[in-house]
């Protein structure tokens, strides 16, 4: 996409500034991305000196501070006007960039994304959202940590975000919606979870009904819908749940006997690691904003922010923000 340019946060994350920029360069190289690296000149130009790509297709704004993950967002945004995240959004802001990738601290990405960047007109509250493995592909939470207290009308326009988000982004045509709840009955659930399912039932949305945490690696519905606290809780305890899986099946089958046959084993245990990879996805669309922010995963390395990088292009070229405007 000759037109767009996607800025990068380069210094954001446990790997920056090598794995962003290998990301950045790997995007150029493999999609004909146009990316604005956005950190240190003199970092990043050393970085890329490294590499081949076509020079055109790469430029770099300087930025000379970084906002940590321990610093308040509120207060960092506020303050390092010269930060990398500051500065990446303010490109989208202007218009010079289309989309925002950052895998640096969550808090400013997302403060910084609805202060900067500003909200969609009409939309209440931008929510973020995760792609999370199951036997049939992916299923999308939202929200996934953005908002921990809620009103049904937020569940609501989380579900039509995330039903044009779902249908153009990922290629799932008319996707169904479940909303997270305790029970699957329509009177189970917390004074929200019921008032949500009755405005989700009158809506124009394919509403497959509520969804039990457990059926959610069943792929019961395209997307999950749920407050960010709920839906946070569900996204760390998947997490840690299949490292603790493959750690305990990695430690049965390479003792004694099994040694032999687990050897056997490597290519689909490698195959199954890759499903769950979230650097396959790339990173968190925080949707409701007037353009894409995505919120990588903090130890992303290149694959992930190149994948990043492409979840952008793909949604600005389905002009989702206006489609999103529409289903309002």
């Amino acid at each position: 996409m000759d037109n767009v340019k996607i800025a990068v946060d380069a210094m954001g994350g446990d790997n920056a500034p090598f794995e962003i920029v290998k990301g950045a360069v790997d995007a150029v190289n493999e999609f004909g991305s146009n990316i604005i690296l956005v950190g240190p000149e003199k970092t990043i130009n050393d970085e890329l000196e490294k590499y081949t790509f076509d020079k055109n297709k790469i430029s770099v704004v300087n930025a000379t501070e970084v906002i940590s993950t321990e610093e308040s967002p509120t207060i960092a945004i506020r303050r390092k006007k010269d930060s990398s995240i500051v500065v990446g959004l303010n490109l989208v802001k202007t218009g010079e960039a289309k989309a925002f990738v950052s895998a640096g601290s969550t808090g400013a990405v997302l403060t910084g994304g609805t202060f900067i960047v500003g909200r969609i007109k009409g939309i209440e509250r931008p929510a973020l959202g995760t792609c999370l493995p199951t036997t049939e592909g992916f299923t999308f939470l939202l929200d996934s940590g953005a908002n921990v207290d809620c009103k049904s009308s937020y569940l609501v326009q989380f579900a039509k975000m995330a039903s044009v988000y779902v249908e153009y982004v990922m290629g799932i045509k008319n996707p169904s919606v479940g909303l997270l709840n305790i029970g699957a009955e329509k009177e189970k659930g917390n004074a929200l979870t019921k008032e949500t399912y009755e405005m989700l039932e009158e809506s124009d949305l394919n509403f497959s009904g509520n969804i039990e945490p457990r059926d959610v690696p069943f792929h019961k519905a395209d997307i999950v819908v749920c407050d960010g606290f709920a839906g946070n809780t569900v996204l760390k305890f998947a997490e840690g749940l299949s490292t603790a899986l493959f750690k305990i099946i990695k430690e049965e089958i390479t003792q004694g006997l099994y040694k032999i046959p687990a050897a056997m084993l490597m290519k689909p245990f490698k195959n199954l690691k890759t499903k769950f990879d979230s650097e396959e996805v790339g990173g968190a669309p925080f949707l409701g904003l007037k353009s894409l922010v995505v919120k990588a995963h903090g130890s992303s390395k290149a694959k992930g922010i190149k994948n990043a990088i492409k979840q952008c292009e793909i949604f600005v070229e389905n002009d989702i923000v206006l489609k999103i405007e529409e289903k309002l």
